[in-house]
């Protein structure tokens, strides 16, 4: 028996099927369901004469957007999706929708709308026939600008990407544009130097890159919004500020330490405040146990609200991590009397065993709480679709 040979647009599609796309677009989401048919149908628009792909890479938003791009993909192969589970952050998820991806281009854009789809055919063709590594969306240059951007937003942008200069030595104008385009072997030279923090992922990616990246800027203007809301808020701002950090100290001490550190600081302010407070009721005995337990407790919960932030606990939990971390903590005192009185009986200064005992009390307390307390690896699937 003879099986019928494909022919015309069924040949077509199965060709078109088959075959790897040469772009791929990968859009970070939260909570933009009803952004997903029109940007679709804006990339078809755009991209008519590119093999493409869009990877959708979701972080369990709670309106349905990855079911929707699931239920467009079922007709569409070229719409994919990637649910994460357990974790946030927008350049953690570019990252994950990049390492999910085959093709040599690979572009990256909001999914609210505010980024024009229309502008990537140019930098499709800047990259393949100019010697770049990267094509950027800029606001700052001639023909570029902010949209309706209110005037105080506009300054923050501004005061933003004054302070990209600190870690980002190229002369580029828009560092904190979040729409490019990059080829692979530029972003495989720095995604094991990549922060993954924040939500700036472009001027993570110079800043990692080993050696400078050849560029260019072409103008683009923000769009207004047409559904949801923005994720600009304070905690995006201390996510930016922790990124410029990890860019400039991180190389000599990771910046979760240095956190945990100088929460563990502010922890010794606060045990002699409560210790002061309640040593004339309770005696120093009684005083000082509740001091301790208030100080644990507080550097707990700002641990968990500022330090690990991308692994922030909730619910029953943090209960759970709480009780984990007062028993670290109890382990780690133990640890610095300990060791503190062995240097102390060496002849050694007072005042430097008594840094060694709390030296080793801080390595230890992180060390520890960042396994038991705030794990790297608590839930973190991802559901690809």
């Amino acid at each position: 028996m003879t099986l019928p040979t494909l022919t015309g647009a069924m040949a077509g599609a199965r060709e078109t099927a088959l075959t790897a796309p040469d772009l791929t677009v990968v859009v970070p989401t939260f909570n933009e369901r009803d952004n997903v048919r029109p940007l679709i149908d804006a990339l078809d628009e755009a991209l008519a004469h590119i093999h493409w792909e869009v990877v959708f890479v979701d972080d369990d938003s709670t309106d349905g957007t990855a079911a929707a791009v699931r239920a467009i993909s079922r007709q569409d192969s070229r719409v994919r999706c990637v649910q994460r589970v357990g974790r946030r952050g927008l350049s953690s998820a570019v990252i994950e929708g990049i390492l999910a991806s085959s093709a040599p281009y690979v572009a990256v854009m909001d999914g609210d709308l505010q980024h024009d789809p229309a502008i990537l055919p140019k930098m499709y063709a800047e990259l393949r026939t100019q010697p770049l590594d990267i094509v950027v969306g800029s606001r700052y240059v001639q023909g570029g600008g902010l949209g309706d951007w209110s005037e105080s937003r506009g300054k923050i942008s501004g005061m933003a990407t004054r302070l990209a200069k600190l870690v980002v030595t190229a002369d580029l104008a828009d560092p904190m544009s979040g729409f490019f385009m990059i080829t692979r072997p530029a972003f495989e030279t720095a995604m094991r130097r990549l922060s993954g923090q924040g939500f700036k992922i472009l001027l993570d990616l110079f800043a990692s890159a080993p050696t400078p990246y050849r560029f260019k800027e072409i103008p683009f203007v923000f769009r207004k919004r047409m559904t949801g809301e923005s994720k600009l808020d304070t905690m995006a701002v201390w996510e930016y500020l922790l990124l410029l950090l990890d860019k400039s100290i991180g190389r000599y001490v990771p910046v979760r330490f240095a956190l945990f550190s100088a929460v563990g600081a502010l922890g010794i302010g606060v045990h002699l405040l409560v210790l002061r407070a309640t040593l004339a009721a309770l005696g120093f005995s009684s005083a000082q146990a509740l001091a301790t337990i208030v100080a644990m407790t507080n550097n707990f919960l700002l641990n968990n609200f500022f330090t690990y932030r991308d692994r922030r606990l909730h619910g029953w939990r943090m209960v759970r991590g709480l009780l984990t971390f007062w028993l670290v903590c109890g382990f780690g005192a133990v640890a610095n009397v300990g060791v503190a009185s062995f240097v102390f009986r060496q002849n050694t200064a007072w005042w430097v065993s008594g840094l060694t005992g709390a030296a080793i009390s801080a390595v230890w307390n992180y060390a520890a709480s960042s396994i038991v307390t705030w794990p790297g690896n608590r839930a973190r699937p991802t559901a690809s679709g």
